[in-house]
Parts: C-alpha cells; structure tokens; sequence
C-alpha cells in the first residue's frame, strides 16, 4: 500500500478507519440540483392579523432588514421565510411543514391569541407529536417537534410543503423534477396513494400527494428554490414554453408542471427559481428565541439556533 494521504493521516482513530474501509455511503449526502427551498409566499390582507398568527402565535421572527415596510411582510423560520405581501388571502392546496423547538411553548402562544384571532378561521389541533394550526385564512401549518432521523439536525425550519394533486399525478411530477429541474425524486404508495417526493434542500422536500375529487382552483402562492445548475433547468423549460417570467440575470419563473414525455400539464405551481449566484442567497436569517419575555428574560439569550448541536 502506498503512503497515506495527508488529509488521511491527520484524522484520528475510528474515522480514519471508517473512510480507509469504504464504510461511509456518500450517496445519502447527494441533493441534486435544488439546494434550497428558501420562501412560501402567501398574500394577506391585513399585516396585523399576520403579525398576531405568525409572530406572535407560531413564535418566528420579522425580518429587521428588509420588507419592514406596510406592503409586505418577510417572516423567517431558521434559514426559510414566508413571504406575505397584502392582497387577496391565497392558500395552499395541502399544508406546510414547520420544525420548531418547543410544542408545548408553541401550544401557550396559540392560546394566547386564539381570542384576538375567534372572528377568523384560525384554529389549532394539538397531538402527541405535532400541533396541526390552521392559520386565520386557511393554511394548514403542521408543527412537529425536532426529530434527527425525520428531519436531520433541524429545530426550527420549514422542511417540507406538501401539496395535494390529482390522482395519477405524482409519477409524472417526479419525473419532471428528476428530468427538467434536476432534483433527486422519487415515488412512494402507501394503500393504493402515491405520493412523489422531491429533495429541494438539506433536509427540505416538496411532498406530492395524490387524492381523489377536485381541487380548489389554483390561487397564485409561490415558492422559491436556490438551484446549482441555473441555465439547464432553463433551456429545457424555454423550449417547452413554460417560462413565464425572465425576472432578471438571477432569476426566473415557471408555473405549469407537466410529463416530459407528453408534455400533459399535471399541476399549476408558481416557481421562483433563482441561481445561487443571486445576491440573496445563503443569506444570514435573524431567528429569536420567542420564550424570551422582559418579565423572564435571560441575558445571552435572545437569538434562536435553527439546529442543534453535533451529539446534543
């Protein structure tokens, strides 16, 4: 055997052997194109009801920096946002997946403003390992506590959104991602359902899950994804028609997803793609810790971690 690399011989004990022997599968740190879901945007019409839910209820944090205006509102959970614009309320067909550190503190918070918000249609359903909120216009918020092997290292986040499709769907919508976007996907069936599974992130999915019946009729949200290889996704979607917006050098925008092969439309979501040369991107997000009160307050100990520490 030759001589040991370097790198190899200043790493001690266990780990050296580990990687000497082959015994790290390196596939499961693959993401694919997309590395990040970075914003669900929702319009509103009232930025006080918004506070009162968001800020208040669910405990995440305005952004001090930017959007600190009347006309919109950018709400960071961990390293991902909601954006919420004033307009006519939109609601995702399906629901969106929180991560936060703390349900019960979560569940106090809700109490605290469930009168505040009795004309709307907020509401919340509290289980053994999650907090179901329905927000004051609709949106189902999934709440779930930190969990490694679910959701890796994340305690504040928003790993996934899941949306709701027709049935027959999500084979197709895996392929689109896997051919046109890039992104690793894949399908799974549970008792005759599928449901396509896409990795947009560390950690970060979007869920596709198949029902019977109609749909509500596509209302205009978006989200945002961060992606490595900008122009392929691009050209493949120019000459299809289906780019719908050249926003600027670092973006672009798509709505319709559609089979690879036939071209069928299968579902109607607005994506904001943007490369991660985009001035916005791996942005530091400001996260608060919301058990923090002037009547309890703990000094150093403002901010909120988005994840837990290696072993803790």
């Amino acid at each position: 055997m030759g001589a040991v690399s370097p790198i190899i011989g200043s790493i001690a004990g266990d780990e050296r052997k580990r990687i000497m022997d082959g015994a790290y599968d390196r596939s499961t740190e693959d993401l694919g194109n997309s590395v990040g879901l970075e914003h669900l945007n929702l319009t509103v019409p009232d930025q006080q009801t918004a506070t009162l839910f968001y800020i208040m209820g669910l405990g995440m944090t305005r952004d001090p920096y930017l959007m600190t205006g009347l006309e919109n509102m950018w709400v960071n959970v961990g390293r991902s946002q909601f954006h919420l614009p004033i307009g006519k309320p939109q609601v995702v067909r399906g629901h969106t997946g929180l991560v936060v550190p703390d349900l019960d503190a979560l569940r106090q918070r809700l109490d605290a403003v469930g009168e505040r918000l009795s004309q709307t249609r907020f509401a919340y359903t509290a289980h053994a390992d999650r907090v179901d909120v329905t927000c004051p216009w609709g949106n189902l918020i999934r709440c779930h506590a930190p969990d490694e092997a679910q959701f890796g290292p994340i305690v504040l986040g928003m790993p996934y959104i899941a949306f709701d499709v027709p049935e027959g769907a999500a084979d197709g919508i895996a392929r689109f991602y896997r051919e046109i976007v890039g992104a690793v996907a894949r399908v799974d069936a549970a008792n005759g359902t599928a449901s396509a599974s896409v990795t947009v992130g560390m950690g970060q999915q979007l869920v596709f899950n198949e029902i019977s019946g109609e749909l509500p009729a596509y209302d205009g949200h978006h989200l945002q994804l961060y992606v490595v290889n900008f122009s392929g996704p691009h050209r493949q979607l120019a000459a299809r028609g289906l780019v719908t917006e050249e926003s600027n050098q670092h973006q672009y925008r798509f709505k319709e997803i559609v089979d690879p092969e036939s071209g069928k439309a299968l579902y109607t979501l607005e994506h904001e793609i943007r490369s991660i040369t985009h001035p916005l991107y791996a942005r530091p997000l400001v996260n608060r810790d919301p058990t923090q009160t002037n009547r309890a307050y703990t000094p150093g100990h403002d901010a909120g971690r988005w994840a837990k520490r290696p072993g803790a």
